[in-house]
């Protein structure tokens, strides 16, 4: 009976899960919304389907521990020590200023001076499933505002700890207490436990696994190692996550890296999206009904004091204009330890129990917000905010140059710097602001603009270049700059990079020419290979001219045969035989010619 009750469980939140997250995707509103929303409809407030979210909630927060082990694994020791000024800087100042103005918040409606204290500090605190989820969707993670927003998590992980050791100093156990230096001594031999366990114990034992070359064995021991790192991290009242993250710090260097990320992936996703159904169930519909005039103020006045925060210290270290924002309503949500110190604090007497409710209505709220201001910002507010950055940057000037590059990303560089090595002069176009920062301060002069702006094309001398390079990363980009500069620059003769096959075929009715960006770096790399397995150096340069023709005539096939899809896929097969045959023939015809070289 109890199986039948597990199963029917997992098909509601597998099923809640698969309905909901396509549909919040589809809209913009990113994942994490999706899953909250399933929650939500899935729970006690919602259907009812399933009664009570507290248990899964405490397992699906086994996703955020495995989520900062791979972190971890992405950051080598000399990279974390380099995040110590931010971690330490704009991660206790954010911590110390919002706690100071939501305190300050709290003792105005008339919360006590402890519970104000408390309940602040955990709302000082943000999600580290979500905001590390979203930058990880938006590969954001090497950005400055991702860089800097992981090392301000960081930092409240690590403020956990005194937080939770506050607690009792304010409850009335204070008198007889003090603080408790056997609890400090057993977390301080954990974490050197684990550092040097770290070092002299976990890479001989992943090394003995590895060679018995059992990958099910490999996956068994990753999750041995995560879960036991977690559960000597509870035990010493310390944050489990932050546990497997120093052993994630630790194997970052190690050659089982990415067999550990490989295995360990899919289990933090679907945990991950357990936990945040489970935070969508945890929300009290009745005392949102009961108080929602009173729950929307206070959500809304806590989201946007933490969004000034945020804001302020992002510009105050140096994040980009375009990213600010970013960074700011990434960590503007409660987090999930919010929970954890107003439970403590519930338990302790020092925040009453209609406070508490009031408070974990406020945190879940907020982890709703995240998702929706993310897509206003991607809809409304990005856009915006880059038009009135426009004039920190240059406007394009008409310098004479006989070349215009759109596009200025790895592919476009490496035309420019071959131009400009051979003394042609280059005018470069490029529309995110954060990427001209970046190269401009290496010396590179490039300007700011959508180039398929024709009013930006003619100050950048359009109408006396001869040449165009579309170097843009975005198809239908690229597609829109060719046509307005075919209908406004004829004599321009335009040379443009694919991104795919579709790509080519829209050049290729334009008849415009095209280099294909990984076609020939591919071949290049295939030649090589050739040569490593016997080939000599002639041969394997023949054989990949060969298939370069070749596939450049199947391109002109497909092309032509694309409306009918049998067509299409008898043309692929042909041309697949022919290269076999002519393959064949050109290799038979090698060997005949060393042979008759040898009996020479």
């Amino acid at each position: 009976m109890h199986d039948a009750v597990f199963l029917q469980h997992l098909l509601i939140y597998l099923g809640g899960a698969v309905v909901c997250v396509p549909i919040a995707k589809r809209l913009g509103l990113g994942s994490v919304l999706g899953y909250l929303l399933a929650g939500l409809i899935i729970g006690p407030s919602g259907l009812g389907l399933i009664g009570r979210g507290e248990e899964v909630l405490h397992f699906a927060e086994f996703g955020v521990v495995i989520m900062l082990f791979l972190v971890g694994l992405e950051l080598a020791p000399k990279r974390l020590w380099e995040l110590r000024g931010p971690v330490l800087g704009l991660g206790g100042l954010q911590v110390l200023t919002t706690t100071g103005l939501l305190a300050g918040f709290a003792l105005v409606f008339d919360l006590g001076g402890p519970a104000a204290l408390i309940a602040a500090m955990g709302m000082a605190l943000s999600s580290t499933a979500i905001a590390l989820q979203i930058l990880a969707e938006r590969n954001a993670l090497a950005t400055p505002a991702g860089r800097l927003g992981f090392a301000t998590l960081l930092f409240q992980d690590l403020a956990v700890i005194p937080m939770l050791a506050l607690i009792p100093l304010l409850g009335d156990g204070a008198a007889g207490g003090g603080f408790d230096w056997p609890g400090a001594a057993k977390a301080l031999g954990v974490i050197l436990g684990i550092v040097v366990g770290g070092r002299f114990l976990l890479l001989p034992w992943l090394r003995f696994v590895a060679v018995t070359q059992q990958r099910e064995i490999f996956t068994a021991l990753a999750l041995l190692l995560v879960i036991a790192i977690a559960l000597l991290m509870r035990g010493v009242g310390m944050s489990m996550a932050l546990g497997t993250f120093l052993a994630g710090v630790l194997l970052a260097e190690s050659e089982y890296r990415h067999a550990l990320e490989a295995d360990l992936e899919p289990f933090k996703g679907l945990l991950l999206g357990l936990f945040f159904i489970a935070i969508g169930m945890s929300v009290d519909w009745a005392t949102i009904q009961a108080h929602w005039q009173t729950l929307v103020l206070l959500t809304l006045c806590f989201v946007l004091v933490k969004l000034g925060v945020l804001a302020g210290l992002a510009r105050l270290f140096g994040i980009p204009k375009a990213q600010r924002l970013f960074f700011a309503i990434t960590l503007s949500q409660g987090g999930e330890f919010a929970f954890v110190l107003n439970n403590t604090a519930l338990a302790e007497g020092i925040i009453p129990a209609d406070i508490a409710g009031l408070l974990a209505a406020v945190v879940a709220l907020s982890m709703m917000t995240t998702p929706i201001l993310l897509s206003l910002h991607d809809r409304w507010l990005e856009p915006y905010l880059a038009g009135r950055g426009k004039p920190d940057y240059d406007a394009p000037e008409d310098e004479g140059n006989p070349v215009i590059i759109a596009g200025f990303g790895r592919f476009g560089q490496i035309v420019g710097r071959l131009l400009t090595a051979n003394r042609i002069g280059v005018t470069v176009l490029d529309h995110d602001p954060v990427h001209i920062d970046t190269i401009r301060k290496f010396g590179n002069k490039v300007f700011y603009g959508d180039a398929t702006r024709i009013d930006l094309l003619r100050a950048a001398g359009a109408e006396k270049a001869k040449l165009m390079v579309v170097a843009i990363d975005d198809v239908e980009h690229s597609l829109r700059l060719i046509d307005a500069v075919r209908e406004e620059f004829p004599h321009l003769t335009l040379l443009a990079r694919v991104r795919n096959v579709q790509h080519a075929f829209e050049l290729m009715e334009r008849g415009v020419h095209f280099q294909r960006e990984i076609f020939e770096s591919a071949l290049l790399l295939g030649e090589h290979a050739l040569v490593r397995l016997g080939y000599g150096p002639y041969a394997a340069k023949q054989a990949a001219l060969k298939f370069r023709a070749h596939d450049l005539h199947s391109l002109v096939k497909r092309y032509e045969a694309r409306g009918d899809e049998e067509e299409l896929i008898s043309v692929v097969r042909e041309a697949r035989q022919q290269l076999e045959e002519a393959m064949n023939a050109d290799r038979e015809a090698y060997q005949l010619q060393v042979a008759r070289d040898y009996w020479k």
